[in-house]
């Protein structure tokens, strides 16, 4: 079995692998000295809210700009031109809902989890064992779609060849994020964000400045070189229309992906606990507009990226690259700085799925620890310390059933699993979420139909989507674009359930609260004065 072959010609695997170790040990060790402190249930889940707005800022974005935003962007706008960019906007318009109508309340009102926000006035057995299963659900895809991504990368940029090397290198990835989180916690995850969101951007801007360089950082002359190389289609790239205007359901596909993106965002778990790491709320704010801001330039940056690579790579050699439009970013940093620029490149991707993967991983065992052990199990009563072993334990189990399932989906199409993540959050976490924090007849029966519901309807309408089964087979490929091949049984024409979920999921909420007659108006006053004051909110332990 050849470990080391050539994945992408003119590519030095040995270099990439060096400098990801690299980046591997140096965050290990920091990880290490950031756990030092990590003692109590706040230490461990929220990193004694210490933090400050412009540090969780950077965190944020590092947790948000997963490889799919880095690849999958700019291979999309080399691709498809202006439609490749629309994801950029659906993504960083998302934090307009998150800075406007959740992170301060949510930091205000909550300890550790969403689980604690929705459970504040209601029932808090049932409520919080909702909260948990939509927490792990959108965790488990999110995780699934990283850790099959990375075998993806692996094959393509460090020249790794084989189902079985592939599966190796997923389960290193496995082993260091649960080290990451074992050992350091969410203050050791947080400063793994960090150093990964810097090197993100510094190393877009480099590349940005670099392809700008060669076209004497003339915006237009780029663009016309992107259309020269594109050849007959040049010109589709710089209107819309290229991948979603072909039908009128793909035109409603996009919608429904767009509406998911937008209201997904806040309701993803591991970005909602970010909140819980700074001291104030007005700490909670200022780290969703660095966040924004950060997000916004560097997705400014894919457009160049994305355009560059189809001036200086061309779509032909993209597509025919192993890993299809994903290679277009490391095809453009061989073309601009060989192999070394190449390593780097691969090093941050790689840093990109290793800090998406451990957010992931402490979100989804925190709120098992918090929400399931210490609140439905031990009904509030759980022994000092017991929490953060259940966390821990949990965080084990959980790193290898992703393990297990990134070698599973390795090679399938993934795409679909990040999309699910984001429709799950936004019909069964968001609807629940704005009804507890704005809605006084808001109450239990809601919250159930609300959370259970949307995330029943979303599963059942992916399941039955083309994203699943029934796309025509690509001549060129000999293959479909759905999950599974040479299967029909799609009835639901969307690739993306949000255009019907995400309604489907605010009237299960208002329909299960009105038919209910449970009412608590003065804990919904006590919510209300706390989310808008932040009086009796959860304060720092460490300084």
């Amino acid at each position: 079995m050849s470990m080391l072959a050539a994945g992408v010609e003119g590519s030095n695997p040995a270099l990439n692998i060096g400098i990801f170790a690299a980046f591997v040990v140096i965050t290990l060790v920091i990880v290490f000295r950031a756990s030092r402190n990590t003692k109590t249930a706040s230490d461990y889940y929220a990193a004694g809210r210490a933090f400050t707005g412009p540090q969780n800022g950077i965190a944020i974005s590092g947790d948000y700009l997963s490889a799919a935003s880095f690849l999958g962007i700019a291979g999309a706008i080399a691709i498809y031109g202006y439609d490749g960019f629309l994801y950029s906007i659906g993504f960083l318009v998302a934090w307009l809902v998150a800075l406007l109508l959740v992170a301060e309340l949510l930091r205000n009102t909550g300890k550790f989890t969403m689980g604690d926000v929705l459970a504040f006035r209601m029932k808090q057995r049932p409520v919080r064992a909702a909260a948990a299963v939509s927490t792990l659900v959108v965790s488990f895809f999110y995780l699934l779609a990283q850790m099959a991504g990375a075998g993806g990368l692996v094959a393509l940029l460090l020249g790794i060849e084989g189902k079985a090397a592939q599966s190796v290198v997923i389960a290193v990835v496995g082993v260091i994020m649960i080290a990451y989180v074992l050992i350091g916690g969410m203050k050791g995850t947080t400063w793994v964000q960090i150093i990964k969101a810097a090197l993100l951007i510094v190393g877009t801007l480099a590349m940005t400045l670099w392809v700008l360089g060669k076209y004497g950082f003339d915006f237009s002359s780029l663009l016309q070189g992107a259309v020269d190389k594109a050849g007959k289609a040049g010109e589709a790239l710089l209107g819309p229309g290229k991948q979603y205007g072909a039908t009128g359901t793909s035109k409603l596909d996009f919608f429904s992906l767009g509406i998911a993106l937008v209201l997904g965002t806040a309701g993803l778990p591991h970005v909602l606990m970010r909140f819980y790491t700074v001291p104030t709320a007005r700490e909670a704010r200022r780290s969703v507009v660095w966040a924004i801001v950060l997000i916004g330039v560097f997705y400014l940056f894919t457009l160049v990226l994305g355009y560059g690579a189809g001036a200086l790579v061309g779509p032909d050699d993209i597509k025919a690259a192993p890993g299809g439009v994903n290679s277009a970013a490391p095809l453009l940093a061989l073309n601009l700085g060989g192999p070394v620029l190449l390593g780097l490149i691969s090093a941050i991707a790689f840093a990109t799925i290793l800090a998406v993967v451990a957010g992931l991983t402490i979100t989804a065992s925190a709120s098992f620890a918090h929400d399931v052990y210490a609140n439905v199990v031990k009904k509030g009563k759980a022994a000092a310390g017991s929490e953060v072993r259940v966390a821990r334990i949990t965080a084990v189990v959980i790193g290898i059933v992703a393990i297990l399932g990134g070698i599973l989906a390795n090679g399938q199409n993934v795409a679909f699993l990040v999309a699910l993540a984001f429709a799950v959050a936004a019909s069964a976490n968001l609807p629940t979420i704005l009804y507890s924090l704005f809605w006084k007849r808001f109450n239990t029966q809601g919250a159930l139909w609300s959370i259970y519901g949307g995330l029943i309807v979303t599963i059942v309408l992916i399941v039955f989507s083309p994203a699943v089964s029934g796309k025509p087979i690509d001549p060129k490929t000999g293959k479909s674009t759905s999950m599974l091949q040479g299967v029909d049984f799609h009835w639901f024409p969307l690739d993306n359930p949000g255009l019907v979920s995400i309604p489907v999921a605010f009237f299960l909420g208002w329909l299960g609260t009105v038919l209910s007659k449970e009412r608590n108006p003065e804990k919904y006053a006590e919510m209300e004065v706390r989310a808008l004051t932040g009086a009796g909110a959860e304060k720092a332990t460490q300084h």
